[in-house]
């Protein structure tokens, strides 16, 4: 079985600045893509950026230029780097795991639990 744990939310006024984390622990051969969503009140689950075990990034436009994913494969770790906040980046953030458990199985998907980020204005 494979875990992912978020931490790093909280309550931030705009212009402010959060980092997230999320580590992976588990049954785990090797990681692919990590990445991060979001679900605000009331909407869908977006995303909002990856990253590849090489490191190859991709962002959702609304956030370009103002966050940043990394990720530390020895730690089994994502990050995301938010910068200049607004109150439309409130919602709960969901980090997600393409996960290799075992060279005979395919790799599947792996949530979080979620962690709240609330900008106030």
């Amino acid at each position: 079985q494979v875990q992912l744990v978020e931490s790093g939310g909280g309550l931030v006024q705009a212009g402010g600045s959060l980092r997230l984390s999320c580590s992976a622990s588990g049954r785990i051969s090797s990681i692919n893509v990590m990445a991060w969503y979001r679900q605000a009140p009331g909407k869908q689950r977006e995303f909002v950026a990856k990253i590849t075990s090489g490191g190859s990034t991709n962002y959702t436009d609304s956030v370009k230029g103002r966050f940043t994913i990394s990720r530390d494969n020895a730690k089994k770790t994502v990050y995301l780097q938010m910068n200049s906040l607004k109150p439309e980046d409130t919602a709960v953030y969901y980090c997600n795991a393409n996960v290799i458990t075992s060279f005979y199985l395919p790799s599947r998907d792996y949530w979080g639990q979620g962690t709240q980020v609330s900008v106030s204005s």
